[in-house]
């Protein structure tokens, strides 16, 4: 093992260990979440650039929960009207006004609950997804760093970061700048939000299910498709919501 892995080995399971602690947060966060679930809600992910992949996580996976939807910045294209060159670059990552957009675009019910990821949490259309939700009555469970965001300016005109919106915070453990390593010349390696911020997905997800067992009901979810059968067990449960949840590119 390099002296680089073992480092980044140490970097990651430090932060995995603490995540997987005691934790305010994330108790909350799942005590939210099944409430919403078992209300007949669904959970709305939201996250943009690398942050996508902790909307993945929530939404649509093997050993995941069916009641979720992940909501992209694609879905402006694919069913908005939007050409394909508005996705070059992160100018839509940057506009506060298209959070509004993208729900309309969506069966969004007044028992949702919306997981908004973003570890900077400063980019307009994070904030405004996170503002947007709030102002139609839904809990927000934000996913961020701390400390990055505690560190930089805020880009929506509200002057809001996602940690200053959402009912709960939880902190991807992230160090400003997200690389947790330094190579010769001070050149930053080994980004680690996004491992960190699959685990609480996965923590979240294996918590809320075990919780909705523990209250007598079967926990609703997704086994493999490579399985035999998983095809006709996915879609059985996926109908229960309809067009409420949405599984794209």
């Amino acid at each position: 093992m390099t002296d680089l892995t073992s480092q980044f080995l140490k970097e990651t399971t430090s932060r995995l260990e603490r995540l997987g602690g005691p934790n305010q947060a994330i108790d909350t966060a799942l005590a939210l979440t099944t409430d919403a679930l078992e209300a007949g809600g669904v959970v709305q992910a939201f996250g943009t650039g690398h942050s996508e992949a902790f909307a993945m996580e929530i939404a649509g996976r093997a050993g995941g929960l069916i009641a979720t939807n992940r909501i992209a910045l694609r879905t402006l294209v694919l069913r908005g009207g939007r050409g394909l060159s508005s996705l070059g670059g992160a100018e839509l990552e940057r506009d506060a006004s298209v959070a509004d957009e993208l729900l309309s675009l969506f069966d969004i019910q007044p028992s949702d609950i919306f997981m908004i990821a973003s570890s900077s949490g400063v980019n307009g259309s994070i904030v405004g997804m996170a503002l947007a939700a709030k102002a139609r009555g839904h809990k927000v469970i934000g996913v961020t760093s701390l400390e990055h965001t505690s560190r930089v300016q805020p880009k929506h005109p509200s002057g809001k970061r996602l940690s200053e919106v959402a009912d709960v915070v939880i902190d991807n453990l992230a160090p400003f700048g997200d690389s947790t390593l330094e190579l010769e010349g001070g050149i930053g390696v080994g980004a680690v939000s996004s491992i960190t911020a699959a685990f609480i997905a996965q923590r979240i997800t294996f918590g809320v299910a075990a919780a909705i067992q523990k209250r007598g009901k079967t926990p609703p979810l997704y086994i493999s498709a490579n399985i035999p059968g998983g095809d006709e067990h996915n879609r059985k449960l996926e109908d229960l919501y309809g067009d409420r949840i949405r599984r794209e590119a």
